[in-house]
């Protein structure tokens, strides 16, 4: 992982953190890194590193950075090609990429604020992987999904499967696998609850 992409992710993380729902911005780091630290960079400097325009920092830079972030000093660097800090590194790496991958959804959802709260609860998680391999578990067991709504408590069902429900359009003709209005029938319904 770069340098950078570290640092947007620990934004993200630190505007959670905060209670914010987004990622602090690079101004609100800024200011915050001042009050709580005492030590000032500037917004261009911090925009030119995590594009990777500048791609290190002075010691002194990671320093304050590290500890505005409560992280180790050497995390605040590019990993090298190759470079596995753990026995399970390629899993890791995997891991790391997919949680970038949510986070950066969850910014693309941003007006969705449950659609990103999910994101992110998704990425924040220790197992991203294994969580979306059991939604698709969920997901492929006929009547599950509407099931779990029900218990709880969500708002009712949700788009069919395209081989396990019968589907049906809001005007009771047969209907296509996510296509807009579809919905299960009463039967389809019935039959999952049972």
């Amino acid at each position: 992982m770069k340098l950078g992409e570290k640092l947007k992710y620990l934004r993200e993380a630190e505007g959670e953190l905060r209670g914010l729902g987004r990622a602090i911005t690079q101004q609100e780091m800024m200011r915050a890194l001042k009050a709580e630290t005492g030590k000032t960079l500037s917004q261009s400097y911090l925009s030119q590193i995590e594009s990777g325009a500048r791609p290190h920092l002075t010691n002194t830079t990671r320093q304050v950075l590290a500890k505005f972030f409560k992280v180790h000093p050497g995390y605040l660097v590019d990993d090298p090609e190759g470079y596995h800090a753990e026995l399970l590194s390629d899993a890791r790496a995997v891991e790391d990429k997919l949680d970038l991958w949510l986070v950066s959804g969850a910014e693309r959802f941003r007006r969705d604020a449950e659609l990103k709260q999910a994101l992110l609860a998704l990425a924040r998680h220790e197992d991203s992987r294994r969580c979306l391999l059991l939604l698709n578990a969920v997901i492929d067991t006929p009547g599950l999904v509407d099931r779990l709504f029900e218990v709880l408590g969500g708002r009712g069902p949700v788009f069919s499967h395209p081989v396990h429900d019968e589907a049906v359009d809001k005007g009771g003709a047969p209907g296509r696998y996510g296509a807009p209005g579809t919905r299960w029938s009463r039967k389809a319904r019935k039959e999952a609850a049972q």
